[in-house]
């Protein structure tokens, strides 16, 4: 075969068979199809939409081209969950030690930041010590230790997503939905969970902006999972604005801190619980969906969760002296207040341009190889529907990688629509999703 045939049908929208695609990819692996041919593979894909057939094939390639974990001798069942993608979506960091707390095995395979959006990787990292690469085997023991783990795929588990996931990220076709869902399902059936649940972001912020998008790509996710006998429900939920306050890495995690303790960012935990809800439930604790909400909203209340949180990071050679006392870590080099120019109402805060941002300050990467800087960000002092003075602080910039912050002021500040009318809160769910269909949240929250 020929690489550049393959590229060429792929190109004009022809469909491939399971035996060129197999060939292709494996040739990747083995460095006798080019970077530039694979990017040039991924970009004719992003034009030319794959076939259903072949988002199962190049799924089951990716699963293939590695081992698969056994999580059989863990006993109980063993719900993961993953997010598309967006702007301070830190809910995987509040969602293992609250459904753990819940006695729902939890096994987290994550991966790092894809363009403008974070990584659950980069803001464990924060935390000094925290180990995400775990062996097959210590990720096994960890889950049946404490009943919850989160690491990053190991060499072994999926390599060939790894290096293709690097490469969609600097060639900017991360938008193509076949290969999203192939790249997600491949880790989540190989990560050897009994069930998944997904959250889609839609709006300005996620990969996908628009919500019929969206919701093509939930059925895809849910229909993939449906053919690997792994069932996967999940929700769409908006992500015009940043969910929650903190944007970066280390300051996402003390704001995760302050929610498990009590000081709940109100949207942040709004999907937190309904997403907790839907594992706990899928996780055979909870009659319900609700029941599982009720129970998650009572371990945070009592303060299970968070000591589940400090367990986690412990049981990942973590530092818990800078989660139990955020103060103790260190400041970043300079920080700068951004404030409103006029009084009024925020009618939006634009997710993408803030993520953007939080990246030039140091929170992102360029390239593949760039480290991040734990300490850079952006923290909101206001979101949509809130009042501000003029003056008053929309944000606030954070980095120890820029010294010189004033210049970012003006871009900061055009991250916020400030108008003189009302503006009402809407909630951040929009509909629920399996492999059958997509209903509207609202009232169905409390029928599942």
């Amino acid at each position: 075969m020929l690489p550049q045939e393959i590229i060429r049908k792929r190109r004009d929208g022809l469909e491939l068979e399971r035996e060129e695609l197999e060939w292709f990819f494996r040739s990747y692996m083995e460095n006798t199809v080019s970077e530039y041919q694979m990017s040039a593979f991924l970009m004719a894909s992003y034009y030319a939409p794959l076939t259903m057939d072949e988002t199962l094939a190049i799924t089951d390639i990716f699963i293939r081209s590695g081992k698969r974990l056994d999580l059989s001798k863990v006993s109980g069942v063993k719900v993961d969950k993953h997010s598309t993608g967006g702007v301070g979506d830190k809910t995987s960091l509040l969602l293992v030690p609250i459904v753990a707390a819940a006695g729902v095995h939890v096994p987290m395979i994550s991966g790092r930041g894809l363009g403008h959006t974070g990584g659950t990787l980069d803001k464990l990292e924060s935390i000094p010590g925290f180990r995400v690469q775990l062996t097959p085997e210590e990720i096994q023991h960890t889950l049946g230790e404490s009943g919850m783990v989160m690491a990053g795929q190991s060499d072994g588990i999926v390599p060939l997503d790894r290096r293709i996931y690097a490469l969609r990220d600097v060639t900017s076709t991360v938008e193509i939905l076949p290969l999203i869902a192939a790249s997600i399902m491949s880790k989540k059936v190989a990560g050897g969970a009994d069930a998944l649940v997904l959250d889609i972001k839609t709006g300005r912020g996620a990969f996908m902006r628009e919500r019929v998008q969206a919701e093509e790509l939930a059925l895809l996710l849910a229909g993939v999972g449906s053919h690997f006998d792994l069932p996967t429900v999940g929700l769409i939920t908006d992500m015009d604005e940043p969910l929650g306050l903190a944007v970066g890495n280390w300051l996402e995690v003390v704001e995760v801190i302050d929610c498990l303790q009590g000081r709940e960012t109100p949207d942040l935990m709004e999907v937190t619980y309904a997403l907790a809800g839907l594992m706990i439930h899928l996780g055979r604790k909870a009659q319900s969906v609700s029941e599982g909400a009720a129970i998650a909203r009572d371990v945070v209340r009592r303060g299970l969760a968070f000591e589940q949180f400090v367990k986690l990071v412990r049981g990942q050679g973590g530092d818990t002296s800078v989660v139990e006392e955020t103060l103790r870590y260190r400041n970043p080099a300079a920080i700068v207040e951004v404030v409103a120019k006029h009084a009024g109402y925020i009618q939006a805060v634009d997710a993408r341009r803030i993520g953007l941002l939080a990246g030039e300050l140091g929170a992102g990467r360029r390239q593949v190889a760039d480290s991040v800087d734990p300490t850079a960000g952006v923290v909101l002092a206001k979101k949509c529907g809130d009042r501000v003075e003029e003056e008053e602080v929309l944000c606030r910039l954070y980095s120890s990688t820029v010294l010189d912050l004033i210049p970012y002021r003006q871009t900061a500040a055009e991250c916020f629509v400030i108008g003189y009318e009302e503006f009402p809160r809407a909630g951040k769910i929009f509909s629920y999703f399996d492999s059958d269909t997509i209903v509207p949240w609202g009232d169905t929250a409390s029928q599942l």
